[in-house]
């Protein structure tokens, strides 16, 4: 049985597939893709003062421990430990009757002393007139001429023996030698107590103001001579030194630098630094653990960049993105060297007038052309905003 196919439906085919490739031919193409939109920031030079932070320990501005002078047994103390007290306050009173009784004798043997005197003036005077009438011989005279010299020599021996005593006497009430504040005593009452013996009796510190030892290695002072001397750095001279606690917050009051040590320390190849810091509410104490910001030069025509556009590969090495003259961005490594605020001084890598991109770096690859707007560095408020964020 043959089939034979009707002309309308052939037709019809022949339509439906024309409109077909008709459609396909007029699918629209799509669109260029728009360039990436970044914000950048462009270098300038300008001048920073170099900030390095410092270890050390804080030391008392004057620091005395009380012994005594003389034995004797501690009759009672005279000061509350843990407060003030001031230069030639009496701290110990021994027990100074031997001492007493060594003073009288001493002043009984000068009144004696001073009685033989007399009397030699007075045979001296007589023996001068009878030399004169030729009544004595000279050598009678020169005899008693010798013993008012010898009554005068035995008075001055006598008075030096009156004032040794009278300080053995003083010396058995101890005074604090400097003002500051004084720490526990390590005697009591009845304690037997000798003359310069190697523990002390109590320790007075002075502590305001208070000094705070340093240490910086000997091969960062190389370096910085070394950039100081090709003019690289300046001296940044009579800058304040910042005191940071041990919990990190900031020391209200400033120091001044005093001086650097000549010496290097074998341990540790370090020198010392020592920093004068007002203490009026005590709130420094001996031995405290704290850091310093020390400014020891200034790069006049620095380059700082963003922390956020420097970033690093696979091999540690740091690297930004720059925006070319043609509007494409590059890959340039580049050197850093520290933070200063919130930026990092470039060392190499990067020059002045070029722009470095700061926002809009995720999947951004080299050569792809971008739209660059300017990027503005956010204040203290807004700084404070995105740190709030961040701990939610």
């Amino acid at each position: 049985m043959i089939v034979t196919e009707r002309p309308g439906r052939r037709l019809a085919a022949a339509l439906l597939l024309g409109v077909l490739l008709g459609g396909c031919a007029r699918e629209p193409q799509p669109a260029p893709t728009p360039p990436a939109e970044v914000a950048a920031f462009t270098l300038r030079p300008e001048p920073v003062t170099l900030v390095r932070e410092l270890p050390g320990r804080v030391r008392p501005y004057l620091i005395a421990e009380v012994r005594p002078q003389v034995d004797g047994i501690v009759q009672s103390r005279l000061f509350e430990e843990g407060r003030a007290v001031e230069a030639g306050q009496p701290l110990y009173q021994l027990d100074d009757a031997r001492y007493r009784a060594e003073l009288a004798s001493a002043q009984a043997t000068l009144a004696r002393a001073q009685a033989t005197l007399h009397a030699a003036r007075l045979d001296a005077e007589r023996a001068e007139e009878l030399v004169a009438r030729q009544v004595i011989s000279r050598n009678d005279h020169e005899d008693v001429i010798a013993r008012l010299r010898q009554a005068e020599a035995d008075v001055m021996a006598a008075e030096a023996a009156v004032r040794s005593a009278e300080i053995r006497v003083a010396d058995a009430r101890i005074a604090a030698p400097i003002g500051g504040r004084i720490g526990k005593s390590s005697v009591t009452p009845g304690a037997l107590v000798t003359a310069n013996q190697p523990n002390p009796l109590a320790t007075v510190q002075q502590l305001d103001p208070v000094y705070v030892d340093l240490t910086w290695s000997s091969r960062e002072l190389l370096e910085l001579r070394r950039e100081l001397a090709l003019g690289n750095l300046a001296r940044a001279d009579d800058v304040p030194v910042t005191i940071l606690l041990e919990d990190g917050s900031r020391y209200e009051h400033a120091g001044t630098m005093r001086f650097a040590d000549l010496t290097v320390d074998p341990g540790t190849g370090s020198i010392s630094l020592r920093v004068e810091v007002p203490n009026p509410d005590h709130l420094l104490l001996p031995g405290m653990y704290v850091r310093a910001l020390v400014s020891n030069a200034e790069r006049r025509h620095a380059l700082l960049v963003p922390q956020q556009s420097i970033t690093r590969d696979a091999r540690g090495r740091a690297f930004a993105m720059v925006v070319a003259d043609d509007g494409a961005v590059q890959r340039r490594l580049v050197e850093v060297s520290r933070a200063v605020g919130q930026r990092w001084l470039v060392e190499s890598g990067l020059e002045a007038g070029e722009r470095v991109v700061v926002e809009g770096l995720q999947n951004l690859k080299p050569g792809v052309p971008v739209q660059v707007a300017e990027w503005r560095e956010p204040g203290p408020l807004e700084l404070g905003r995105a740190d709030v964020a961040r701990s939610r």
